[in-house]
């Protein structure tokens, strides 16, 4: 039926939408609109990103041979100062914007002296956004320039200028550089403190990838300080990323290579360890992601030890795998290039296709060639990787021989597991407990819809003194691995991920702890992947229950406990500790620690890969003595139930 127009004017949807509507935001009020695009978080790391921006300016300076020293400080008000000897930021006025250089850097996106490659060949903050996105992101900042013989101040708030570029001081001619004091925004960030470890772990990067470059750190509000400088370079990196490890060869391989304007620098040192740790940094930014130039060099080292193993007659039959080729490898690459395409504006991941290719055609000719002139070295590596290849194989019969041990139940998933109904979801969850008490408990309490249970047999494999062969023929950690579904290694899959969360939930004592750790130490080592995809928990269980007039009250810690008993007042008689989960009863294990809508949970993140290993080495590895002193070093902070 065709319907007749009606003569009454009806309102048109898009009446009211007009030009006028669209907003269009621009520099500053874009920044501080979403600064989460620009820094990527107004967190911590976000927080931590305003000083790797202006740091990061100081060290274009210095690949650019004109600094030779940085100074940070974590000041008392709240700031953090930053000052190079560098050239110092142009003070001159900009051709076409009539202001001075200085103020265009810092007040406009996309301005800089990186992009003609006359000032910078080489730098890190390609995106142009660095310092002027620290200046609107702070709710102050001073900038102080050291040129020709004069100093130059101008202050800034919110990204607003307060006054004019002025002259106020002079200094010796031969003295240059910058100084940047910034006070980050309240309004923009969730926290303001500033973290000395953090700060300290990327300027040790920075200093071992910048050869003869010195960085000065101070924590003025805790009184600490640190100072980085290394001569070896990216040696003296992989040696010190080794340092705790038994190495196979005390020299790390190392080869620097230039072609046009693209700069390859990779050190590799093999230690005895299973683990394999390749750190990727592009212009001194660390792409955590990896990216085309580690793909490339992976490929590299692949073809080039399976090239040697079968020249050697060290290998019967078939390929080396990428995970053979790279047990126990350490390596640290350095690429310097023009023009980064990085995937995303943190610069986690390079992207320019061309430098896989010549990373390939680099790495192979320089490691074809080393494994010919050091023919003992070669043969350690080439032998590791054969006997983890057979290690591999053995393992994949020893799995196949647990299958047909019907090890596993129906659908090929482990037996004790008490599966949820849902299938997975943004709600469902596996919690991983230990032993059949506290699994019983767990499966009583859960809410079968969304929460599975798989109870393990006492405290897993440590995988850091084990082998991937023994690890992966261990019974609990097979079941583990079968139920969360993605398998590991090279097979991993995020979206075979059968969990949308996978909680750890031990006893809240020592073993309880011990047993997380062990847990953690796997996830880290074999399945990273879900670490970084935000899917591993550690459940809050709580230590006591004090009961005051029929209502518990549920505490985490002595201390926690001592400050509520004083506040309640509470005698001893009437507090309980939960010496497990198994104690507890299921309507208590579900209030405290399963329920969604009351528990208490930890998220687990990956804060900086690098170390993250060392703790793990350190704490779980054989070296005895480096675990002692972090023991003695960190005493103080223990939480002791005793």
């Amino acid at each position: 039926m065709v319907k007749s127009k009606s003569k009454t004017k009806s309102k048109s949807k898009s009446a009211g939408y007009n030009a006028k509507e669209i907003k269009v935001l621009e520099g500053r009020k874009a920044v501080r609109a979403r600064p989460a695009m620009y820094i990527g978080s107004t967190g911590k790391d976000g927080l931590h990103h305003l000083v790797y921006e202006v740091v990061d300016n100081a060290v274009d300076e210095a690949m650019a041979g004109h600094c030779s020293e940085i100074d940070v400080s974590i000041n008392k008000d709240g700031s953090v100062t930053v000052e190079d000897d560098g050239r110092g930021i142009p003070v001159d006025k900009h051709p076409q914007l009539k202001i001075p250089a200085v103020q265009v850097a810092l007040t406009k996106l996309h301005a800089g002296g990186k992009f003609d490659k006359k000032s910078y060949a080489i730098s890190g903050g390609l995106h142009g956004v660095g310092v002027s996105c620290v200046n609107f992101l702070s709710k102050k900042l001073i900038v102080e320039i050291k040129r020709d013989g004069k100093i130059y101040r101008q202050e800034y708030l919110k990204g607003k200028p307060k006054n004019k570029l002025k002259k106020v001081g002079k200094c010796s001619q031969n003295d240059s550089g910058t100084k940047i004091i910034f006070w980050p925004d309240e309004e923009i960030f969730s926290t303001l403190k500033f973290d000395f470890k953090v700060l300290e772990t990327r300027f040790k990067e920075i200093a071992f990838l910048n050869a003869g470059l010195k960085i000065n750190l101070k924590d003025k509000i805790k009184d600490k300080q640190e100072k980085f400088y290394a001569s070896g370079g990216l040696m003296e990196f992989a040696k010190w990323i080794n340092r705790n490890k038994d190495t196979i060869h005390s020299k790390p391989i190392y080869f620097k290579r230039k072609q046009g304007d693209v700069v390859i620098e990779v050190a590799i040192q093999y230690n005895s360890g299973y683990q394999q740790n390749i750190f990727g940094f592009v212009n001194t930014i660390n792409t955590v992601e990896g990216g085309t130039h580690v793909s490339g060099y992976k490929a590299a080292l692949t073809r080039v030890v399976n090239d040697y193993a079968k020249k050697k007659k060290m290998i019967k039959s078939g390929n080396l795998t990428g995970n053979d080729v790279r047990e126990g490898n350490t390596t640290v690459i350095s690429v310097k290039i023009p023009d980064p395409q990085f995937e995303g504006q943190t610069k986690t991941k390079l992207g320019n296709s061309e430098i896989r290719g010549l990373m390939n055609s680099i790495a192979s000719t320089a490691l074809g060639q080393f494994f010919e002139e050091n023919p003992k070295i070669a043969k350690k590596i080439t032998s590791k990787a054969a006997d983890s290849a057979k290690a591999r194989l053995a393992a994949k019969k020893a799995k196949e021989l647990v299958r047909r041990k019907n090890a596993f139940g129906i659908g090929g998933l482990p037996g004790k597991l008490a599966d949820c109904s849902k299938k997975k979801s943004e709600k469902t969850e596996l919690y991983i407990v230990e032993g059949n008490s506290a699994g019983g408990s767990a499966k009583q309490a859960r809410n079968k819809e969304i929460q599975a249970v798989l109870p393990l047999r006492g405290k897993i494999l440590n995988v850091e003194k084990s082998s991937p062969t023994k690890t992966l023929s261990n019974k609990e950690l097979a079941n583990l691995i079968t139920a969360i579904g993605t398998g590991v290694g090279d097979q991993f899959d995020l979206n075979k991920l059968r969990y949308n969360k996978i909680v750890l939930m031990a006893d809240a004592d020592v073993d309880g702890e011990h047993i997380t750790t062990l847990l953690l130490t796997f996830f880290f080592r074999f399945m990273p992947e879900l670490i970084k995809n935000g899917h591993l928990y550690i459940a809050m269980p709580p230590l006591y229950r004090l009961r005051k007039k029929r209502k518990d009250h549920y505490v985490y810690t002595g201390k926690e406990l001592e400050k509520l008993s004083k506040k309640l007042g509470v005698k001893e008689s009437n507090v309980t500790r939960f010496k497990g989960l198994g104690e507890m009863s299921s309507t208590q294990l579900w209030k405290t620690t399963m329920n969604p809508d009351t528990r208490k949970i930890k998220k687990v993140f990956i804060e900086d890969a690098l170390e993250a290993d060392q703790t793990f080495t350190m704490l779980m590895g054989n070296d005895v003595q480096a675990r002692k002193e972090f023991i003695q070093d960190n005493a103080t902070e223990a939480d002791l139930d005793i």
